[in-house]
């Protein structure tokens, strides 16, 4: 494959993603319940939590070192919205209108749509969203 010649990107599609859990049952049964989710069976060192549309969080437990917080944005129906922050004041998790959680117990109203921002519990920052960013 030569560099300099366009890449067909058209039919590419994220397939999983690795996420760093210091507990990978706690997490990924946390972000399923969150989400209206399930966990699925463990494959090999990780336990993944299937979104529905192709792409998979498979949860990987680290113990030995530190978790680096990652940022993970999710697109929800916007008939599921509330029931995803229902989930959240259920469990007790503070959810936040802004990335920074500077705001507290609000949500925000993003290209006509709705989001907040949450903390798994390894401090990931999660987000819903019912409208994708308007992007340039």
């Amino acid at each position: 494959m030569s560099y300099d010649q366009p890449y067909p990107h058209a039919g590419v599609q994220l397939n999983h993603t690795a996420v760093y859990a210091s507990d990978r049952y706690l997490s990924a049964e946390f972000i399923a319940a969150i989400l209206g989710l399930k966990v699925g069976a463990p494959f090999g060192p990780f336990l993944p939590v299937d979104l529905g549309n192709g792409v998979t969080l498979d949860y990987y437990e680290k113990r030995d070192e530190a978790i680096q917080s990652q940022h993970y944005a999710f697109l929800v129906p916007d008939e599921q919205f509330d029931a995803v922050i229902a989930r959240l004041e259920v469990v007790g998790v503070t959810y936040y209108a802004d990335p920074g959680h500077t705001d507290p117990g609000r949500v925000n109203n993003l290209f006509g749509g709705r989001g907040a921002y949450f903390d798994d519990p390894d401090g990931h920052n999660m987000e819903v969203m019912t409208r994708p960013y308007a992007r340039p």
